[in-house]
This record gives C-alpha cells, sequence and structure tokens, in this order.
C-alpha cells in the first residue's frame, strides 16, 4: 500500500521526456514558407527569423513581402547615418531591430503650387530655405516622437537586400502625398514601366452621402447628373476655380505617381525575381503598379530622370476627360462636380481617338476598386473631352 502511494505523485506528474521528439521539427520547409508568405509584413518576418536557426534561413526565401511605413523623416536627417546602416551584423541583424519609421515625402516641390498653409501642413518641420532632396528612408520607431538624434535610418533597399526571392512586392505609405480638403475625393492609379505606361485619376469636388441630404435627389434629376450632356462642358466645370482645382488635381497626381517610380529604381535593379510591385498608401490616394514585363523594361531601358527634381520625367500627354456635375452611385453617394481622367503617353495614343479607340476604355473603368470602379463606368459613357499636355 505504502509503494502505491509513493508511486502516485509519479502517475500524476510524469517527469517530461526530454528526449522526446519536438513535432514542430517535422513539420516541412514548404508548409513554413507558406505560413510566412501569409504573413508578409517585413516586421514580423524580421522578428520570426531569431525565433530559431531553421527560421532564420527560411525567411530570406519569403516571396510575399509587405513594407509598411510608419512616419515620415527628412531626407537630411538620414544622409548622415547612411553610412553606419552599412556595417554588416549578419542576415537579418538589422530587420527585427527595425520599426518602419520612415518615409520621405516625394513631393516638397508640389508645395509651391498648392500654396504655402497646405505645404506647411503636409510637410510637417522641414527645415532649409528650399525643398530638399527626396528618398525613401527606414529608421526605429523612436522616429516617430520627432527625436531623430543618433537614430539609424535604413532604407527599404537595405531592409530588403536579405530577401532573395521575392515576387510579390508591396510597399505601404503612412499616407498620402497630396493634401486635400475634407471632403473632396481625389484618387489616381499610374502603371509604368521604364516611363509611364498610363494613369488614371477620378476626382470629385465634394462626395455626400444619400442619408445626409434629403435634397440632393431633386438636384440631380434637375441638374442633368446622369443623362446625356448637350455637347459641351457645364458650367460648374470652369466656375468657382473648379477648371483649376482639375488642372491641380492632374499636374499633382502625375507628379506623385512619378516621384514613387524614381524612388523605386534601387529596389527593382536588385530584385530580378519580382514578378508584381504595388506602391500604395494607406489614405488609398494612390496606386503605383508594375508587372513582370514593366519591371524588366525598366532594368533594360533606364528611366529619364527630371532635371527639376528627383523623379521620373513625364512625357508628352493624351489625355481624355469625363465630367458630370452630379454623379449618384447606386449604392445613394453622390459625387458633386465627378471628374476622370484617363492619360497614356501620346505616342501611345494618338491625339484624336478613333472609335474603336474611344470604346476600348476598359483599362479606365477598372483602375479602381468598388464603389469608385462604378463611378469610372458612369462617367465613361457620358462624352468624352481630349486634351493635350506637354512633357514635364
Amino acid at each position: 500500500m505504502s509503494s502505491l502511494r509513493s508511486d502516485l505523485p509519479c502517475r500524476i506528474y510524469p517527469e517530461p521526456d526530454f528526449k522526446e521528439t519536438d513535432h514542430f521539427d517535422r513539420l516541412p520547409d514548404s508548409l513554413l514558407l507558406l505560413v510566412f508568405n501569409k504573413i508578409g509584413d517585413v516586421k514580423a518576418l524580421g522578428r520570426c527569423c531569431v525565433v530559431s536557426r531553421r527560421f532564420h534561413s527560411l525567411v530570406p526565401q519569403v516571396e510575399n513581402v509587405v513594407v509598411r511605413v510608419d512616419c515620415v523623416i527628412s531626407d537630411d536627417d538620414s544622409s548622415s547615418s547612411a553610412a553606419a546602416s552599412d556595417k554588416s551584423r549578419g542576415p537579418f541583424s538589422n530587420l527585427f531591430r527595425l520599426v518602419f519609421g520612415g518615409i520621405v515625402k516625394p513631393l516638397q516641390a508640389l508645395g509651391q503650387f498648392l500654396g504655402p498653409k497646405r505645404a506647411s501642413s503636409s510637410l510637417g518641420s522641414s527645415s532649409g530655405p528650399g525643398p530638399s532632396s527626396s528618398s525613401l528612408a527606414v529608421g526605429s520607431e523612436d522616429d516617430c516622437d520627432g527625436d531623430q538624434g543618433g537614430v539609424t535610418h535604413h532604407s527599404p533597399t537595405q531592409v530588403l537586400k536579405n530577401f532573395n526571392e521575392i515576387r510579390l512586392l508591396r510597399i505601404e505609405l503612412p499616407s498620402g502625398e497630396l493634401g486635400i480638403e475634407d471632403g473632396v475625393l481625389l484618387k489616381w492609379r499610374a502603371d509604368f514601366g521604364s516611363t509611364l505606361d498610363n494613369c488614371v485619376i477620378l476626382g470629385a469636388s465634394s462626395v455626400i452621402h444619400a442619408k445626409s441630404c434629403d435634397n440632393v435627389a431633386s438636384e440631380v434629376v434637375g441638374g442633368n447628373g446622369n443623362g446625356e450632356d448637350n455637347g459641351s462642358i457645364p458650367d460648374s466645370f470652369y466656375t468657382n476655380g473648379g477648371l483649376k482645382l482639375r488642372v491641380v488635381w492632374t499636374i499633382s497626381s502625375l507628379i506623385a505617381a512619378s516621384a514613387r517610380h524614381y524612388l523605386l529604381q534601387p529596389i527593382i535593379s536588385e530584385h530580378r525575381t519580382l514578378d508584381s510591385l504595388v506602391l500604395t498608401d494607406a489614405d488609398g490616394q494612390g496606386v503605383l503598379y508594375m508587372n513582370r514585363d514593366q519591371l524588366e523594361e525598366l532594368r533594360v531601358k533606364p528611366l529619364s530622370a527630371s532635371s527639376a527634381s528627383k523623379r521620373t520625367l513625364v512625357p508628352a500627354l493624351n489625355m481624355r476627360l469625363w465630367y458630370a456635375p452630379h454623379l449618384e452611385l447606386p449604392d445613394g453617394v453622390v459625387l458633386k462636380g465627378a471628374t476622370l481622367v484617363a492619360i497614356r503617353p501620346s505616342e501611345q495614343s494618338p491625339a484624336l481617338p478613333s472609335k474603336k479607340e474611344n470604346s476600348d476604355v476598359s483599362w479606365v473603368s477598372t483602375a479602381f476598386e468598388e464603389p469608385y470602379r462604378t463611378a469610372a463606368r458612369m462617367l465613361v459613357k457620358r462624352r468624352t473631352y481630349c486634351l493635350e499636355m506637354n512633357s514635364f
């Protein structure tokens, strides 16, 4: 009886068997890589790579990588620490220490075009009398608090160099470059090779939700909102600064897209396995796309840089514009002053498109996600206005 009592604790709390096989180690590498690719986020992957030697060796093989930038830093602040970041501390030693701390707004010169008040609000506390050069930069989490002294900054190029087989890369900026007023809609999408392939811009002077305005329905019906126009651009396009506003939208979006494209050069040249590259922002304001053919085109044919700033030169353009004073979407949302602009280089499209080319607007109507895709499809059914723009 006493022997049974002495053995009882051993049965309830058996001693661990240290020789027992770790079943996690039995998982194949292909399954772990599948999990890592689902994670995607480069900061999370950086933490994973310090868990074990096996993870450390597998993380560089991830094909789907997402880089989320947390805050904005000055290019001047990051230049002083660029040399220090090149010190090798072993593969991925930088990754897991980083919380992405910045990306320079690529449109500092654009502030002069939008006005001094807008520039000061969108650029923050930039120092110096003139616009400084722009570049992508990554720093520590403390950068977002404003004190950047003694902090080492890393560019996405330096961080991503440890990945050997990236195929799908998505970089997300903390916000859009273009400061716009509350209630104003501005979205753009641009496709690039070595230069601009096409760009679609959707804007509206205000967005009104049906629940907050009972008088919109009568205004739309009486204001020729969704029907055919009379052959000329309505007066509302020109009045109250409407024309100037749309010129600003168009030029600003093109500058933003070309600046983003310019900053991607080092990443594209170093990662030849890339099939797709997307550079977007947390606000969903603008998206730059590059597929495999366009990426290869940039490697073979270097881009032409603008002499005025660090951005890709925008070629001479042909533009098609659609406009509606009021555009009511199926969900009840009304876009006032809805404007859609489709842009292609003059070399790719004639100044006056034929009927066949004018009807082939699928690339325009599918440029955005819902509900703005529906808005684009509705606008392209209206009268088309053709414009031209010189290279800049």
